[in-house]
């Protein structure tokens, strides 16, 4: 099992200037981290966090390959992400996310960052994620087909028509005449 612990920042802990974390994130993260978008990959991860002050500037990179299913064929597939995000913190009074700034509490300066990179992962995925051409289950996508053929076809028949839609037929050659 995969300990989060690690993805936790001490931003009371850092000097002024840049500090760079790196993390390798596998199965085992996206596991632990529990988003349903996302439930395995490979991901490396790198975060630069600048202090100015009392102000953290976060800087997330975030580069790999992660697996989610086909919307085509439903079969698992490949998809590669690669995110720049940013974020602010600061140490206040309590814990609060406020659009892009995070305050975390002054009693536990710890920024945990796991649910941010999560997000991030989850964000840089596209819309729309199909296999390659020829890649996805030929099962499912002769179902598919069958499936397709059998609505197009359905279709096409000439059956009872509602009367509201011939009366607005009639309006069509009306308005054109």
């Amino acid at each position: 099992m995969y300990s989060l612990e690690s993805l936790k920042i001490d931003l009371a802990s850092l000097k002024e200037g840049d500090t760079t974390f790196s993390y390798d994130l596998g199965d085992d993260y996206f596991e632990a981290v529990g988003g349903r978008e996302v439930g395995r990959g490979t991901v490396h991860a790198d975060i630069t966090v600048a202090r100015s002050g009392g102000v953290y500037r976060l800087g997330f990179h975030t580069e790999g390959v992660v697996i989610v299913p086909c919307d085509r064929c439903l079969d698992d597939m490949e998809q590669e992400v690669s995110a720049d995000n940013t974020l602010t913190a600061r140490i206040g009074e309590e814990f609060s996310e406020d659009d892009d700034l995070v305050t975390v509490g002054k009693d536990n300066p710890l920024l945990d960052v796991s649910w941010y990179i999560y997000e991030f992962i989850a964000l840089s995925i596209p819309i729309k994620h199909v296999h390659a051409p020829g890649k996805c289950n030929p099962a499912m996508i002769k179902a598919l087909e069958e499936h397709s053929a059998a609505r197009s076809s359905d279709g096409d028949s000439e059956g009872h028509v509602d009367s509201r839609w011939s009366e607005l037929e009639k309006l069509k050659t009306i308005i054109k005449d």
